[in-house]
């Protein structure tokens, strides 16, 4: 008896529970192939996999729509390349057979023809009009993509997985729950200089800098996506007719990621959000001469954490210009977002790190540009902790636009909820506790968390940012460097004296 083939419109709903204990089943049988290691290869996989089912639904939804319009569709992979073809029959191609059809260069397809295997095809997929710009998304996609499981068996096994979730009924599930399997994964990330920004933060900075539908957002180190999610969400909401959607789809987000495996998660991430095509570049965003960098190349608002902490090679340094090159990516971001940002009214937040704040040399000369030219208004000063467990580094986020030079500058200092001495890996910040300063933001006045001083001040004092609260219950001491040495000293030595006491106690000559 032959199965009726189900489309995704039939498919029955998923429950949440049932996409997650179907996510973990993929994840347990992936733990059982000796050719992955770790989650750093896990995931990549599940997310290929993921990304292909997720198309196959969505087009299996939008060919009927277009033929009753009397448009002609063409899906962004077609036949025998499609999930449904070689993917949803459970009973399908496996073992050795389905390696080599997703492997090779040349193989036996599904339908029993010879031609290039499933990554082959997808890597080399040239893209066109409407729909057909998936094509390009894809083929960027698969650029690096490779499939390391060692059993086709197994494989087979995942696939049938990840075939009974239907994406077309539960996105905002799944986007939740791949959101949850970002942050597993990311655990190793601080490793590179790369510190994902926790979402109650993203979520904070979106909510004062209030991108508008019509202006073009941009995150030049998206990593995997985060402030481009919630820019889209946010965006969506002033959404009211097609040509809105179509605005918000075409012509709103835009980011660059250079390193493969989070411009994959990124892709993914933003195709469970609702996004039908991202705009991620995956090259260096830092590539490109900055001189060379023009009004075409603007946008309205850059949301972004870049990386800091690494070192970028001579090549991209020499794009910046001699009195401001530097190994630091940090402020190489930073220089390429001032020269990005629209003239009379573009406007950035970005997350720094202290050392950001009080360094001198080429740092303070973008800082002096940062306050001459720009106007940063805003200084939001994050306690210790909240990017565990990537860093307990101390950060902050530079809030700024181009609508003149720099008047004052507001500090505003987010306080630990009460009892903390830091934020942790299982305690850490939530949205809610930035609620006094959204209240704060459009009624400023200074009190316990927030201050101002004049830029004539900061440049004065060779643009040091690194300003503590006056108001701070902490007891500030500041004494001259010679007293600090003499302080050390006298420290050690009684460190010497209690080690020889110890030592007395324990019977032992000194």
């Amino acid at each position: 008896m032959t199965k009726t083939k189900k489309t995704a419109q039939d498919q029955p709903q998923t429950t949440a529970q049932q996409i997650s204990n179907l996510i973990k089943s993929a994840r347990d049988i992936m733990r059982k192939d000796k050719g992955l290691s770790t989650d750093i290869d896990r995931l990549p996989l599940l997310t290929w996999i993921m990304f292909l089912k997720f198309l196959d639904d969505m087009e299996q939804i939008e060919e009927p729509k277009a033929t009753m319009r009397g448009e002609k569709y063409r899906p962004a992979i077609e036949t025998p390349y499609r999930w449904r073809d070689w993917a949803a029959n459970e009973a399908g191609i496996t073992g050795p057979e389905l390696l080599a059809f997703v492997n090779q260069d040349e193989a036996i397809r599904p339908d029993g023809s010879r031609g290039p295997g499933l990554l082959a095809y997808l890597r080399n997929l040239e893209g066109g009009n409407n729909t057909l710009r998936r094509r390009e998304v894809v083929a960027i996609v698969f650029r690096d993509i490779t499939c390391r499981m060692l059993s086709g068996y197994l494989l087979r096994d995942v696939i049938n997985q990840v075939n009974g979730i239907h994406f077309s009924e539960e996105i905002f599930t799944l986007g939740h729950l791949y959101e949850t399997m970002l942050r597993e994964m990311r655990d190793a990330a601080g490793e590179n200089g790369e510190f994902y920004t926790p979402r109650p933060v993203v979520k904070f900075v979106v909510e004062v800098v209030n991108p508008q539908l019509g202006e073009m957002v941009l995150d030049p180190a998206c990593g995997t996506g985060g402030f481009l999610v919630e820019a889209y969400q946010h965006l969506e909401k002033q959404c009211e007719t097609v040509e809105n959607r179509s605005v918000l789809q075409n012509k709103s987000l835009y980011g660059g990621e250079a390193k493969p495996l989070p411009f994959l998660l990124c892709q993914m991430n933003l195709l469970l959000h609702g996004m039908e095509a991202p705009e991620i570049d995956p090259g260096n965003s830092l590539r490109f001469k900055l001189t060379e960098i023009g009004d075409k190349d603007r946008v309205d608002v850059v949301l972004t954490n870049p990386p800091f902490g690494g070192e970028e090679e001579a090549g991209i340094r020499g794009n910046f210009p001699s009195d401001l090159q530097t190994s630091e990516t940090a402020l190489l971001f930073l220089q390429l977002i001032m020269r990005r940002l629209s003239r009379g009214g573009g406007r950035a937040a970005v997350v720094v790190p202290n050392g950001t704040l009080f360094g001198d040399g080429v740092c303070a000369r973008i800082k002096e540009q940062l306050l001459k030219e720009f106007n940063l208004h805003t200084i939001v000063r994050l306690p210790k902790g909240v990017f565990e467990p990537y860093t307990d580094i101390p950060t902050n986020i530079l809030f700024f636009n181009r609508l003149g030079a720099t008047k004052d500058v507001w500090y505003y200092e987010h306080p630990l909820p009460e009892g903390r001495k830091n934020y942790t890996k299982t305690k850490p910040i939530q949205f809610e506790e930035f609620v006094s300063c959204l209240e704060w933001w459009d009624n400023r006045e200074e009190n316990e968390q927030a201050w101002k001083i004049s830029s004539e001040e900061l440049l004065e004092n060779n643009c040091n940012l690194d300003l503590k609260n006056p108001r701070s219950k902490e007891e500030l001491v500041h004494l001259p460097p010679e007293k600090l040495v003499e302080g050390v000293i006298k420290k050690e030595k009684r460190i010497l004296e209690i080690m020889a006491e110890i030592k007395g106690m324990l019977g032992e000559k000194i």
